[in-house]
């Protein structure tokens, strides 16, 4: 064949080839367009306006917020970036979002700024939710910078039920528990001498002028009570305030747009409320819309009869589910990521310390790490306790079922964790798991919840023995119920059987010791043998070096674990320092009178705090170092921590010290950090560069020292 003919003729081979690639691809993009946009199209037929949604919203003007006049009957002076953010404040409550969240970084003066909005507006009454570590704080910034707002604390086990009198206060201060257990008893009931009872939710039967919830954060998990008890609550306009609106994951954000919502209005879905139309639910064969998952048979929708499959709750269409397939860097997630930015930038407010650091006028923050080596004994424990979790690890690993065993993965992790703090956090728990260390069998020293992978809160038990969440367990079961499963344990997948009604279990520590309280790690040793830890004295040393620099400085030493704060607590008495404690069991009154004693006090020089007790919430500007003695994954509950102190009122300058166990996982968990923070940073920030999660190669990760 001539040069010239093999030479047309191999060029027509490759346009056929070129050309069946190029229809591949067409079908291809087609069949990757019919997912997102087959469901736009289908909705859009009975629900016009949710065509065109984010073109209207791009052309919505994003609010610039310009100074505001300060208000009358505030006696402080607001700062530059406050009246800013009151005049948002008030912008947002006049045009249709009627709220939004309000995420200045921590310790910016979200709560001046509250009440100047609520100054700004006399109308009430205002509820405020917020955890019960900040009750007593909101109490006496309302009474300290206003003259006379008239403020009530529905706290405790005598509130107030009338809701008449409730409504002649300007503003009800209530956490979160007991918003939830009010909307439980209400919904669910409760058992009184064999008998279901049900009783009315006094937050719930007000319609509030204004509803506001502090630390927002708190509702990020949707299918909780304490979620479901925020959005059943009826007001006017609705804030969330949270200098850390994204913690984990993009999903945490749909709560706050949901709390947005209120049930009461949902018909009236105008094309101009974003918020509104995110949040519900939407029929692709009628007009049917609801703001819950209405399916009381698991078969057919209450309102249309129409099948779940035919309904689509528009946040997950356009944003959370093109995330979770594709991330958020290209693709269908990338465009959805857009849109999240796009929504965040219309409804949230955000400024940082570094970009209104002219105008707060703070002191230079410092933070260092401390890096320590385990002494001869304490490396021994921690490479036995290390070789049996790796092994462990690597059979789930092998068998492909590591997330299925997410739960004693993380009891393995937190082991190690304790390790490196102190052996006696192992070797010494109530549980006895000093007899279990190299055995096959885990033995929590804490009521760990098997669902959210935490310490329980309001404990209770299955009838296979294993502790949840109240809340968790709860949303777990009717999650399950809801989609026409039988709930199974999620730990060892038999039927579950729970009463979700039961009382609380006991902490471990309190079991067979109600005569004498808490009994503490410290009733369990004999401390005249007793040893101190590695990272201990590297505690005291740094102590030592500050009291013979400066023996007014004050400091606060968080920890996530109990028993560790007992531990230091002992040691650093008898060193001779006198300390104070804040824990996650001290009523208002009792966490408000150590505060003060703290403050107040100049011999008291050292602050022990449990971290998921004291790292929202708090004002200590007296304190000028904080010591943070266990790294946790999520950064944004140390960057919590750190700015109890670095805030308005501080002017010292701030150090920061992490101490950390070189050759131990603490040193992994460090470098974890960074990616969860570049994932924080790409949703609520300005940088797109990184939006990450955890994965099985994390935990790999964490168990190849």
């Amino acid at each position: 064949m001539p040069g010239g003919e093999e030479q047309r003729w191999e060029t027509a081979k490759q346009r056929a080839a070129r050309l069946r690639s190029e229809a591949h691809r067409k079908r291809l993009k087609k069949a990757q367009r019919s997912r997102y946009a087959k469901t736009s199209d289908a909705l859009a037929v009975h629900h016009k306006h949710l065509k065109g949604l984010w073109k209207r919203l791009n052309k919505t003007p994003k609010p610039e917020p310009t100074g505001a006049q300060q208000p009358d009957g505030l006696t402080i002076k607001l700062l530059p970036f406050q009246l800013e953010g009151l005049y948002w404040l008030r912008q947002q409550e006049l045009g249709h979002w009627k709220g939004g969240i309000l995420a200045d970084e921590m310790g910016m003066g979200k709560t001046i700024q509250m009440i100047s909005l609520f100054l700004s507006d006399r109308q009430k009454p205002i509820l405020v939710v917020l955890p019960t570590v900040a009750i007593m704080q909101w109490k006496h910034e309302i009474a300290k910078y206003t003259e006379d707002f008239k403020v009530m604390v529905w706290h405790g086990a005598t509130r107030e039920s009338d809701v008449d009198e409730i409504r002649r206060n300007d503003v009800v201060l209530t956490s979160y528990g007991i918003l939830e257990s009010a909307y439980r008893k209400e919904h669910a009931g409760f058992r009184r001498k064999g008998e279901l009872h049900k009783e009315r939710s006094a937050l719930h039967a007000v319609r509030w002028h204004r509803v506001v919830l502090d630390e927002a954060h708190n509702i990020k998990e949707r299918a909780t009570n304490t979620a479901k008890a925020a959005f059943a609550l009826r007001g006017t306009y609705r804030w969330c305030l949270s200098g850390t609106p994204l913690q984990n994951r993009v999903g945490e954000l749909y709560s706050m747009l949901n709390e947005r919502v209120e049930e009461a209005v949902t018909l009236d879905v105008t094309p101009d409320n974003t918020a509104r139309i995110l949040a519900m639910y939407y029929c692709k064969s009628c007009p049917c819309t609801s703001l819950h998952w209405q399916f009381s048979d698991r078969r057919t929708c209450d309102k249309c009869g129409h099948s779940p499959m035919r309904h689509i709750n528009l946040w997950n269409q356009e944003i959370l589910k093109p995330i979770q397939r594709t991330g958020a860097a290209t693709g269908e997630g990338g465009h959805a990521f857009k849109r999240l930015r796009l929504l965040l930038s219309r409804m949230m407010l955000r400024r940082t310390k570094i970009e209104r650091a002219d105008d707060m006028g703070l002191p230079p923050r410092t933070i260092v790490v401390r890096r320590d080596m385990f002494n001869e004994e304490e490396e021994d424990l921690y490479a036995s306790l290390y070789t049996e979790g790796t092994r462990k690890f690597s059979t789930y690993l092998d068998q492909g079922t590591v997330l299925n065993n997410y739960s004693n993965i993380f009891t393995l992790l937190t082991r190690m964790r304790q390790m490196a703090c102190h052996p006696d956090l192992v070797l010494r728990s109530k549980s006895g798991i000093q007899n279990k260390l190299l055995g096959d069998d885990i033995t929590e020293s804490i009521w760990f919840c098997r669902i959210c992978t935490e310490e329980a809160e309001d404990a209770i038990m299955s009838k296979c023995r294993h502790i949840f969440c109240r809340d968790c367990v709860t949303s777990y079961y009717e999650a399950a119920v809801a989609e026409g499963h039988t709930p199974d344990c999620p730990h060892c997948h038999n039927n579950l059987t729970i009463d979700l009604e039961a009382d609380a279990l006991e902490p471990p520590e309190q079991v067979d010791a109600h005569a004498r309280g808490r009994q503490g790690i410290l009733e369990r040793l004999d401390m005249s043998k007793w040893r101190s830890s590695s990272k201990i004295e590297a505690l005291l040393e740094e102590l030592e070096r500050l009291k013979s620099e400066d023996k007014t400085i004050k400091s606060i030493v968080f920890s996530q674990f109990v028993n560790f704060l007992d531990l230091i607590g002992y040691r650093l008495q008898r060193a001779g320092y006198r300390i104070c404690r804040l824990e996650g069991g001290m009523t208002p009154a009792a966490r408000d009178a150590t505060i003060r004693y703290f403050m107040e006090n100049a011999e008291v020089s050292v602050f022990l705090v449990s971290l998921k007790a004291g790292g929202v919430a708090l004002n200590l500007t007296e304190a000028s170092r904080v010591f943070l003695m266990d790294p946790w994954w999520n950064p944004s509950v140390e960057v919590q921590a750190m700015d109890r102190i670095h805030r308005l009122g501080q002017y010292r300058p701030i150090k920061v010290t992490r101490l950390v166990v070189e050759n131990s996982i603490e040193s992994r968990i460090i470098q974890l950090q960074d990616k969860k923070g570049a994932m924080i940073e790409a949703a609520i920030g300005s940088d797109d560069t990184a939006m990450t999660r955890l994965t099985v190669s994390d935990l790999q990760f964490l168990f190849s020292l």
